[in-house]
């Protein structure tokens, strides 16, 4: 099956200082491009990899499950660790609780963390009736491009594959118990708006991980893809000042 247009996997060679992506559920990297891109311009190493059932038709997304899409995202990660003497990973929704398990899992390998409208929690209902609506129904009314910006959207598909919204719930109930092995340093930009993750999700990431280093954003004027909405060159400009200032640090660290 054919990638839909935008939806390539992303990969620039920088410096040491390594930069790995994760996008969400149904969507691709198509709705971070322009984040990788602002990164790759300051001069860092960025990986913005395709997940697993993504970019192409829901059917596909249909033959896939949390595994899949953690292991691509794991192999990143140890792929720039041996280029990159530190790394960082960031997230957008579902790719948020992606990259807090990397943190969680690999511990000092991963320097810092991003979040934007991270999805850890699943709506109670729907969650509810997953197992045996998935095998009633194949899929459901699809969430992407919730974007306030005019003429700005997101590529991703218009329905929700059942079976892999099921592996989507079990994975976010997985990462809830592995937070408190999050102590890395960590931004957290949110939505004040946002109609696909309830702004309780950043709130359940913030009081659950051990880091002491801890950041909250608010975004104004954006929904939930706001990596491509009215807030998006903040996001881009505070994750980078998050990165070169823990960057910096860490590198005073190691030389004393």
């Amino acid at each position: 099956m054919p990638l839909l247009p935008g939806c390539e996997p992303m990969h620039h060679e920088g410096s040491e200082i390594g930069v790995l992506l994760c996008h969400g559920f149904t969507g691709s990297p198509q709705s971070l491009r322009p984040w990788a891109r602002y990164l790759a311009d300051q001069g860092l190493t960025v990986s913005l990899p395709l997940l697993p059932g993504h970019g192409t038709c829901w059917q596909d997304l249909q033959l896939t499950g949390w595994q899949d899409w953690y292991a691509t995202v794991d192999r990143e990660l140890r792929t720039l660790s041996e280029r990159c003497a530190q790394v960082f990973v960031c997230g957008l929704s579902m790719g948020g609780a992606l990259a807090l398990r990397l943190a969680a899992r690999h511990g000092d390998a991963v320097t810092g963390v991003t979040v934007v409208n991270p999805g850890i929690t699943f709506p109670r209902l729907e969650g509810l009736a997953l197992p045996v609506a998935r095998h009633l129904l194949r899929s459901s009314k699809g969430i992407a491009s919730d974007i306030a910006k005019g003429g700005s959207n997101e590529v991703g598909y218009e329905r929700v594959p059942l079976h892999a919204a099921y592996s989507l719930r079990n994975f976010f109930r997985l990462v809830r118990t592995e937070l408190p092995q999050v102590t890395q340093p960590l931004l957290v930009l949110r939505s004040r708006v946002d109609h696909v993750v309830p702004p309780t999700d950043s709130a359940v990431v913030l009081s659950s991980v051990s880091s002491t280093d801890v950041t909250e954003t608010v975004l104004e004027h954006s929904y939930h893809v706001a990596t491509l909405d009215h807030d998006a060159e903040q996001i881009f400009a505070d994750s980078y000042g998050f990165i070169t200032r823990l960057a910096a640090r860490k590198t005073a660290r190691d030389g004393a």
